[in-house]
């Protein structure tokens, strides 16, 4: 197997990958605390049994393919894959959710392609989009906004949620705090205008300021990152301009029919994906035109998916199928090596 060759000089940072990992987790609790502020216990309780389980599968796996358990676990790769997936899991989801997407993204996306640093897919977004193929009715039952709740905070007790996630979850009390994400709402409106929509929803009307809330948590978790150099600006600000851009023109010239810019940043799994999803150094480009190629193509994606596709999210997809792309963008976006005249770019090693 051919390897691509990197630009040179290479420069050695005292950063270990369990120190990086370390420094993602600590940037996600903006958004945790939102999530949980916004719509109950049940994101913390999701958190807790995938970071459970996920250690638990990869001590197991590793055991099996004869490496040393300790070493590999102390890395904070499984609790990041597993993290990720909790909080972009419906906080009321059932426990067996939780454990076929771990299960999914630790086992098969992970650890058979060789472990950290072989899978060419995102775990957390391989696991999530065959949880959303898979099971569809419980992977679109968020619980509501306490915005919608008329008793306010807390909508509902850590005893009751966690009656709903392990216990069973079939109750007029579980139907009454579920409820459709704003995407599902505008993309489900039927007939109506997106203005109309936005007046006869509650979840739009009034619910819509919670995701907002939870997408600029994420995006000061980003910016921690950003600012600790975990990763470059490159993919997550060509994603959100390219999103911003084809959201812009579709609603600039039919604002009846299509939602705004500033909806599509807002809501859904924007942030998260810009700054903690598409930066996965493992299956994301790795020089910074790449960066920029590969985030503004999934923002482009997005976009398609949810104004035209069967999901009203669609970020997993999107970062599934250029994941496929990135070692084709890799080829033909490397920089000009030190010492050389013209990068080395195709197969060919021509410019």
């Amino acid at each position: 197997m051919s390897l691509i060759r990197m630009s040179s000089p290479h420069v050695y940072k005292s950063n270990t990958t369990s120190n990086v990992m370390r420094l993602v987790l600590i940037a996600t609790l903006p958004g945790i605390t939102a999530l949980t502020v916004f719509f109950g216990w049940g994101t913390l309780i999701q958190i807790l049994w995938a970071g459970v389980l996920a250690l638990a599968f990869e001590a197991t796996i590793l055991k099996l393919r004869h490496r040393p358990p300790g070493l590999y676990l102390r890395d904070g790769s499984a609790l990041v894959t597993a993290l990720l997936l909790a909080v972009a899991i419906p906080p009321f989801a059932p426990w067996w959710v939780t454990a076929v997407g771990v299960f999914v993204a630790i086992v098969i996306a992970k650890q058979l392609y060789g472990g950290l640093g072989q899978n060419p897919f995102n775990p957390a977004m391989v696991a999530y989009a065959l949880l959303l193929i898979s099971f569809p009715v419980e992977m679109t039952r968020w619980t509501a906004p306490f915005a919608l709740n008329g008793d306010g905070w807390p909508i509902a007790s850590f005893v009751d949620t966690l009656g709903a996630i392990f216990g069973s979850a079939e109750s007029l009390w579980y139907d009454s705090f579920t409820g459709a994400t704003p995407l599902d709402e505008l993309r489900h409106r039927g007939g109506l205008t997106t203005e109309e929509a936005w007046r006869q929803s509650q979840v739009l009307s009034v619910g819509i300021g919670a995701w907002y809330a939870v997408s600029a948590a994420w995006l000061m978790g980003g910016i921690f990152l950003l600012y600790r150099k975990i990763i470059t600006w490159h993919a997550p600000l060509s994603m959100l301009l390219a999103l911003m851009i084809c959201a812009g023109m579709f609603y600039g010239f039919d604002p009846d029919n299509y939602a705004s810019p500033f909806f599509h940043l807002g809501t859904g799994a924007t942030m998260l994906a810009a700054f903690f999803i598409i930066t996965d150094p493992v299956s994301s480009a790795t020089s910074n035109r790449g960066r920029i190629i590969f985030g503004a193509s999934i923002g482009i994606l997005i976009f398609i998916i949810r104004t035209w596709g069967n999901y009203p999210d669609g970020v997993a997809f999107a970062v599934l199928l250029m994941n496929l792309a990135a070692p084709f963008i890799d080829l033909y976006s490397q920089p000009r090596s030190y010492g050389h005249t013209t990068a080395n770019k195709g197969r060919g090693g021509k410019a």
